[in-house]
């Protein structure tokens, strides 16, 4: 059985080669603070990006810079230093910029750009802006701020003379080809590592590459708002399709699709992959003291302002994600409304199934670019870019414990596909990880359980629950055991679990279910006698 459940990982597709190595990448830092270079010098060793390719540009030392200074000492000083390394191929300047035009781009031996912190991360509206395109704009869109990484995004497309106020259709969005994603055809793949610190903002390349060569493994959470019509139902769909798409590729993953955002007492655990939405500043389970990101976790919360600074770390969303322990975010520095924010579905497809790079997914997933999406973590940031079986091997071969999460994975590819809980429960016997890992056994438990079988679910969780669970694995894995004997009328064992439950907890709707359920356990044993 071991063979022909392992062949469903190397029937899967193969990944497109996506990944560039450095010398795909320049790398901006800010050269009148010595963090910036630091943080430059530390990425391009680790990349390999040759030194030619490392720019350097006196630039203000705030998060935001004027128009006039993003033109002048930024945009200009950086298309001069492609030009002249002779990294980019320039065609004659049109008289007339038009959206239609071809890019300005003739050849490039580069596809990503990384801003290193210290390099401003908004470009501040201005008046003296007047375009005849303007009163053609709903009264929202006749803005000219953006976030710095939109805006150069766009520097292939007409080397920055493109109009400034409203959006400009990104014509790559949803591509499916990521040879399309280059400079030639108008784009540039800007991401920044930044955050709160310096530590945090170096640390985003090694977890990056730690995950590159041990596997982005753990759980994927999404947090829908249960929306069935309305305007803002887009978003919600976003994330539904996201969720499939990670579930059919084998991650363990959940999707909740009621009104309220997850609480300081949701179980989550061992986080890949998180999406949601709409909290005005960071909330629930990732305001506790620990959050459960595992290497390369790449995380995101869809708000108007989640990236309104990266220098905090309890203030809006992207720098308390970063501050916790995420690899990648992307967030809005300004009012984007949803529309003008990344397509959850797209991004998290392209990551996943299509393996293509951070960088890659993060642009194929904006309709908008002169806009205000930020995207912070490596752009070379390959999670998924390894083949399934070829990962499998390797894990195995060095024994590592994190075979363990592609033996899940294994799981629920075969699930996907039709096959039993009770093959499945045959193929998880057969592993030797399955005696000691936690990760297996609660899986082990829940497929029990699928079969109507609760006393070996409950035997399998107990199991897991010794077998050094993290301490929010612990939690679903007691409320799951409670549930169970609850239900069984094992009433002195499922007191235990629910005690434990309720001292465990922050406050929160979940220690109220556990006190609520204590209460009335112990209410049941008080009538039993």
């Amino acid at each position: 059985m071991i063979k022909l459940l392992l062949l469903l990982l190397a029937c899967l597709p193969l990944l497109a080669a996506a990944a560039g190595p450095g010398d795909t990448a320049i790398v901006v830092y800010n050269s009148t603070l010595d963090d910036s270079k630091a943080v430059a010098s530390h990425y391009f060793t680790a990349r390999a990006v040759p030194a030619d390719q490392v720019i350097g540009l006196p630039l203000p030392t705030s998060e935001t810079m004027t128009r006039k200074e993003f033109r002048e000492l930024l945009q200009e000083p950086l298309l001069k230093a492609l030009t002249e390394r002779g990294l980019w191929k320039l065609r004659p300047a049109d008289k007339e910029f038009s959206p239609t035009n071809p890019p300005a781009v003739t050849e490039s031996k580069i596809r990503y750009a990384v801003l290193c912190l210290g390099v401003p991360l908004k470009i501040a509206a201005d008046s003296s802006v007047a375009e005849p395109i303007t009163q053609q704009l709903p009264a929202e869109l006749r803005r000219n701020d953006a976030a710095v990484d939109s805006e150069l995004a766009l520097l292939p497309l007409a080397a920055g003379r493109h109009f400034l106020t409203g959006v400009l259709r990104n014509l790559n969005y949803a591509a499916t080809n990521t040879a399309t994603l280059h400079p030639t055809n108008g784009i540039l793949l800007v991401a920044r590592l930044d955050g709160p610190t310096v530590a945090i903002a170096r640390s985003l390349v090694d977890k990056a590459m730690e995950a590159e060569r041990d596997g982005l493994w753990g759980r994927a959470y999404f947090d829908a708002r249960g929306l069935h019509e309305g305007p803002l139902l887009m978003g919600d769909e976003w994330l539904r399709r996201a969720a499939e798409t990670t579930r059919r590729y084998g991650l363990e993953t959940t999707l909740d699709d009621q009104p309220a955002t997850f609480s300081p007492g949701f179980p989550l655990s061992q986080v890949a992959l998180y999406a949601g939405w709409y909290d005005g500043g960071v909330s629930g389970p990732f305001t506790r003291e620990q959050v459960e990101f595992m290497p390369g976790a790449i995380a995101y919360h869809l708000h108007s302002f989640s990236a309104h600074t990266l220098r905090s770390a309890d203030k809006q969303w992207c720098g308390p994600l970063l501050a916790k322990g995420a690899t990648a975010t992307l967030g809005c520095v300004e009012e984007p409304y949803l529309a003008g924010t990344p397509d959850l579905s797209v991004f998290f497809h392209r990551l996943t199934a299509a393996g293509w790079t951070f960088g890659e997914a993060a642009y194929a997933a904006q309709g908008s670019l002169s806009w205000q999406t930020t995207v912070v973590g490596d752009p070379l940031y390959h999670p998924f870019g390894r083949h399934p079986a070829e990962l499998h091997a390797s894990l195995l071969k060095r024994h590592s414990p994190l075979l363990a999460w592609s033996h899940l994975r294994v799981v629920n590819l075969n699930l996907v596909k039709g096959r039993t809980p009770a093959e499945m429960i045959g193929y998880l016997n057969e592993q030797a990880e399955s005696k000691t890992s936690a990760v297996l056994l609660e899986k082990l438990g829940e497929l029990q359980l699928a079969l109507q079988k609760p006393d070996l679910a409950i035997e399998a969780w107990d199991k897991a629950l010794a077998s050094q669970p993290t301490p929010r694995q612990r939690l679903r894995l007691l409320f799951a055991r409670a549930e169970q004997l609850t239900k069984l009328d094992r009433d002195k064992p499922a007191l235990a679990d629910w005690k434990q439950l309720e001292e465990l907890l922050p406050e929160s709707p979940e220690k109220t279910l556990a006190g609520q359920r204590r209460a009335a356990t112990e209410a049941k044993l008080k009538a039993g006698k």
